[in-house]
């Protein structure tokens, strides 16, 4: 994204990519192969599930792998040709190899075959990423030992699988695992899953997840792991408790990611680095070396492909003598479990720590019409407001759909709308957007239909 803005505002730009393709992580092992599983499994489990409700029936449905994993591969493969074809149009260089960057803004590219390219820049945006944190007694291998790479290329359905962390990774590619049929065990460190996330979408999180059939323990200490053969044997400890052992043969370690510095030497170029290992910047995406800027999983903060890309929009147009700036209040955090899960905004423990007077307005999908319709009634839609201007402060979606839905209250706390603009503005019917109308008369006292 920010390769191709530059080269729109008429700079000339070269993208060190030191993998096959293009798009890094999110395209090529992160959010478009989980959603490509996450979309194909959904479909399987309705049809062996839920299609008898809608009045037909698969009288044998059979899981086929491998090409549900082809399709999955050929999605990447269409958005990564999609980024050359972009690069193409837009005349922007792709240096393949692994980039180092110089002091004095010198990058150079080395290429597979060990031939070394320089290009003097006269500003460079560092878009390095992040890696998955491991855990020392059970190191990743990619085969048994899973990062989300490896967990997004299983060759079997595996009997059991353990998740370690309850985060959008681990529920999600659990969620994927445990629909194609795999028992799947949860450990969370925290007292609950989604950590940081408003309390009532926990809770509900949780109760459906584990209706589901997900295995989601919290309050779990893992303390030590290894693995013999096809077989890894797990070690925690529940609420301070005795050890106790799970006994599987795949687990996914998802308790995070660090910023990934892979060609920067922080110390010789100068650059300050927080106390995580990422690159400090300002509002500007400039960090502390003159023509130098850093966006993405680099810098911290939430780990989202969609606030990346606009970190780099915002760079490249500083560096092409704009006055762009970020706006981090307003960007959407979504998980793709069904039902989604999507929030904008503080959450209510959040608003209430600051001593701000504030409302709460809530309407369940169980009475939206259209959920109705779907068969998806879990869930539901939560707005903070302010007590007396009715500023949205913050929302929060369970439901189906809620990661579409959720655009509505992004603009509203970007542009500081109130529960009064929101709440009388007709939307269409039947629709599930119909909630989030709903939610916001309920702040105001006078919901419709609940």
């Amino acid at each position: 994204m920010a390769a191709i803005r530059a080269a729109q505002l008429g700079l000339a730009t070269v993208c060190v990519e030191q993998d096959a393709t293009l798009g890094g992580t999110c395209v090529n092992v992160g959010c478009i192969p989980s959603k490509a599983l996450l979309t194909s499994s959904e479909h399987f489990e309705f049809t062996k599930v839920h299609a008898a409700e809608h009045g037909f029936h698969a009288a044998v449905v059979t899981l086929d792998l491998p090409r549900m994993m082809q399709r999955k591969d050929e999605v990447v493969a269409q958005n990564t040709k999609g980024i050359e074809f972009l690069f193409r149009k837009h005349r922007v260089t792709w240096a393949r190899g692994r980039g180092t960057l110089r002091p004095g803004n010198v990058v150079e590219v080395t290429a597979s075959d060990g031939t070394v390219t320089r290009y003097q820049a006269r500003d460079v945006i560092i878009a390095t990423g992040s890696v998955p944190i491991g855990l020392p007694f059970l190191p990743f291998d990619e085969e048994r030992v899973l990062s989300n790479v490896g967990a997004l290329r299983i060759p079997e359905v595996p009997e059991h699988l353990v998740v370690i962390g309850a985060g959008a990774i681990g529920l999600e590619l659990g969620s994927v695992w445990r629909r194609l049929g795999s028992r799947v065990t949860v450990l969370e460190l925290a007292p609950s899953a989604l950590p940081g996330n408003d309390a009532d979408v926990v809770r509900e999180v949780e109760r459906i997840l584990r209706k589901q059939g997900l295995d989601i323990r919290t309050g779990v200490r893992v303390t030590g792991g290894s693995r013999a053969g096809a077989r890894v044997t797990v070690e925690y400890q529940q609420d301070g408790g005795a050890t106790e052992h799970l006994d599987c043969d795949y687990v996914l370690v998802a308790v995070g990611r660090r910023p990934s510095l892979c060609g920067i030497d922080a110390a010789a170029l100068g650059l300050a680095l927080g106390p995580r290992g990422e690159i400090l910047v300002d509002d500007q995406m400039r960090t502390s070396v003159a023509h130098v800027y850093a966006i993405g999983d680099a810098v911290g903060g939430k780990l989202l492909a969609h606030k990346a890309e606009e970190e780099g929009v915002v760079a490249a147009e500083v560096i092409a003598g704009h006055a762009a700036r970020m706006h981090y209040v307003s960007i959407p955090s979504i998980v793709y479990t069904w039902p989604e899960v999507a929030v904008v905004g503080l959450a209510e423990h959040e608003v209430k720590a600051s001593g701000r007077r504030y409302k709460v307005g809530k309407f369940p999908y169980s009475a939206n019409g259209r959920a109705r319709t779907m068969g998806d009634t879990a869930g539901f839609v939560k707005v903070i407001v302010d007590a007396e201007s009715t500023e949205v402060l913050g929302a929060h979606l369970i439901g189906p759909n809620a990661s579409e839905l959720i655009a509505e209250l992004v603009l509203g706390v970007e542009y500081r709308a109130t529960a009064d603009d929101i709440g009388p503005m007709v939307h269409a019917h039947p629709t599930l957007s119909e909630a989030t109308k709903e939610a916001a008369l309920a702040a105001l006292g006078r919901a419709i239909h609940i």
